[in-house]
């Protein structure tokens, strides 16, 4: 009898066991070993599913077949200058984790475009203020920075609610109700006419650092920027200058260069920077593991998984 396929599962201890059950009733034939419960045979382990595995982690895989991303992004399993260019990388894409980025942002381009924060300090002072919007939704532009699945799915939820959405890519796209701009000649005129800028972008070598004083300048006096996608995209110190000299008017922050965030960070209190700890959109454990499970089942059978990454692009 063949032996089983081995799965290794590189989780902090205290989410591990959220994933180990769908896992396990999901591929009920299949070895899983936990990176929480001790020493691992090394040379048994067929597929690697993790997030951002230790250093040196994926090297001691001799017999690794396929890696399994449980984020979108793959850039923490990149970082690995191990990383074996020829076996098999799949990224997380759901439609629930989609939706969930696209309610996040939605709801803080609402609150900075409807002025909550304005109301909020009004109601801890006990005043009643009114005041009318900044400007109306429809002069109210807002720029996509990565128009993958998530990035489109944003730009028509917010296409739907009457503001005029601009998307970049590197390549460009076709949204129905979205223009689109492409490549870094583009890049200038997109960021001028944001007054809400999102990035929702893959952390590549290329897309590293773009949130920066030289972008910031490019768009419209008051703009508001909005990072869910990779705290390595921004610039943190260009950020906080921009905003105090009073060229940006505040950001909505759910990723950052160093995670946890330092307590120490001017971030936390900032005034005009809202602060969420990585939680714009959690993965499902069980749809997860149903791509997990489908994406084995292929490969096991010889045939592609899907979503697989191209090692070159980063994504």
């Amino acid at each position: 009898m063949a032996d089983p396929i081995t799965l290794l599962l590189d989780v902090p201890s205290g989410w591990a066991g959220h994933w180990a059950g769908p896992l396990s009733e999901l591929l009920p034939g299949a070895r899983l070993l936990r990176q929480d419960e001790g020493p691992i045979d090394t040379a048994r382990v067929d597929y690697l599913i993790t997030f951002r595995p230790r250093k040196g982690l994926i090297a001691s895989l001799a017999n690794l077949k396929a890696v399994f991303s449980l984020g979108a992004g793959v850039d923490g399993i990149l970082a690995d200058p191990d990383f074996p260019r020829d076996i098999p990388l799949m990224r997380f894409v759901d439609r629930s984790l989609s939706r969930e980025l696209a309610q996040y942002v939605v709801m803080h381009v609402l609150i900075f475009h409807r002025g909550q924060r304005y109301f909020d300090a009004a109601q801890a002072m006990n005043k009643w203020r009114q005041r009318p919007l900044l400007r109306p939704t429809e002069d109210t532009r807002i720029g996509i920075l990565g128009m993958g699945e998530i990035g489109t799915m944003c730009a028509e939820r917010l296409r739907d609610l009457d503001f005029p959405v601009t998307g970049w890519s590197r390549t460009r796209k076709s949204v129905t109700g979205v223009e689109s701009f492409s490549g870094a000649g583009e890049l200038a005129p997109f960021l001028a006419r944001s007054d809400i800028l999102v990035c929702l972008l893959p952390l590549t070598p290329e897309t590293k650092g773009i949130l920066n004083a030289k972008t910031f300048a490019l768009l419209p006096r008051g703009a508001f920027v909005i990072n869910a996608a990779r705290g390595g995209h921004l610039i943190e110190a260009d950020l906080v200058e921009a905003i105090d000299t009073g060229h940006l008017a505040g950001a909505t922050l759910d990723v950052f260069q160093h995670e946890p965030l330092p307590a120490d960070s001017v971030l936390w209190n900032h005034p005009k920077i809202t602060v969420t700890p990585h939680i714009a959109a959690i993965t499902d454990p069980r749809a997860a593991a149903r791509a997990i499970s489908e994406g084995i089942t292929a490969l096991e059978r010889g045939e592609p998984a899907a979503h697989r990454v191209n090692i070159a692009r980063g994504y």
